[in-house]
């Protein structure tokens, strides 16, 4: 049934309404992750050719891919319920599906985090491995391959797929009673884990060393030749940029996969069914695919931008509006120009 192809008959006003949130979060998902490809072709040959490129390449097309293959199924089953209940083939492919662009994503952007970590905090390290564009490749074919061969588990008969009680979508019976079953939605819920937590800690450590790296360039010696270059440098935005990328990713990828994973583990822990709270956690799983590409591409490059030079320009407007305040010396007299990032500038007259 083509969903372009007019109203079917019983299409009423509660259907619309009921099938408004998963076609917006098809629309946007989609949108968003083409308009990241399409900013990713168009940028500069030297990012094209670094792994974290790669690798936000790899995630722009991982998120497009599950959006485009796992959205449509779930639109389907407002217009017939039964399309996953009667269908179990279906059931376990969506199940699939769901598993495997989860743990995919998170993949890829613990390997962003880790990519990041290494060239800011062990630079040699990152050198003498050879860490490049085609490194990056490699390490995303293994996440594919071992992600694959993980959520296929449930298909080979270690977990069953079943349909959740609102019929529109399927995931793993994660209130099984059974030992392999039960192993099964522990150890997915863990691995997901796990992938969360080392995105976190590489991601504040990556600021942590930021922060100290400013602080040693704030704390050094002020001379009047190196003040102008200090500043500049201070004043690139490129730590500033690389700190608020990762720190938002840190808040999103918590924010949108926790909660899935703490209903795994409460439905396995408990055997509680409470088919509004699944729902719910397996919708913000999903505004991760959504907000990935705005995160990585967009913020990191078109809107981080224009921030910076309004800053640039409030900053000099405010500097020259500034009045000049004589500071006596003993031997000569000094115009205090302002305070810059906490370094006192002089100029003398």
């Amino acid at each position: 049934m083509m969903l372009a192809g007019g109203k079917p008959k019983g299409f009423s006003r509660e259907l619309t309404e009921a099938m408004a949130v998963p076609v917006l979060m098809f629309a946007v998902g989609v949108i968003g992750n083409i308009i990241a490809i399409a900013a990713l072709s168009g940028s500069k040959q030297e990012r094209k050719s670094s792994a974290f490129f790669a690798l936000v390449c790899g995630l722009a097309v991982t998120d497009l891919l599950g959006t485009c293959l796992a959205s449509p199924i779930t639109i389907a089953t407002y217009l017939n319920e039964n399309v996953l209940y009667d269908n179990t083939n279906l059931c376990e492919f969506h199940s699939f599906l769901l598993l495997f662009f989860g743990v995919a994503g998170l993949s890829i952007i613990c390997a962003m985090s880790a990519e990041r970590y290494l060239a800011i905090c062990c630079p040699y390290t990152y050198q003498r491995w050879g860490i490049d564009q085609h490194f990056a490749r490699k390490c995303l074919f293994c996440i594919y391959l071992s992600n694959i061969a993980f959520c296929c588990l449930p298909v080979m008969g270690m977990a069953g797929s079943i349909c959740q009680p609102s019929k529109t979508w399927c995931f793993i019976n994660w209130r099984a009673d059974k030992t392999l079953p039960a192993t099964y939605s522990f150890l997915y819920a863990s691995v997901s884990f796990l992938l969360i937590l080392m995105t976190i800690v590489l991601n504040f450590a990556v600021c942590g060393n930021l922060l100290i790296m400013r602080r040693r360039k704030i704390q050094s010696p002020v001379t009047r030749g190196s003040a102008r270059a200090r500043w500049k440098a201070l004043s690139s935005g490129v730590e500033a940029q690389m700190m608020t990328v990762l720190m938002v990713t840190s808040v999103v990828v918590l924010g949108c996969s926790a909660p899935l994973v703490v209903r795994v583990f409460s439905n396995q822990i408990t055997w509680t069914e409470n088919s509004h709270a699944d729902l719910m956690a397996i919708r913000i799983a999903s505004v991760n695919a959504i907000l990935d590409p705005w995160i990585y591409i967009l913020l990191r490059r078109t809107l981080f931008r224009k921030i910076q030079r309004f800053s640039k320009v409030f900053y000099i407007g405010r500097k020259s509006k500034a009045p000049m305040l004589p500071v006596k010396s003993s031997q000569r007299t000094f115009h205090y120009q302002g305070d810059i990032t906490n370094t006192h500038v002089f100029t003398p007259l």
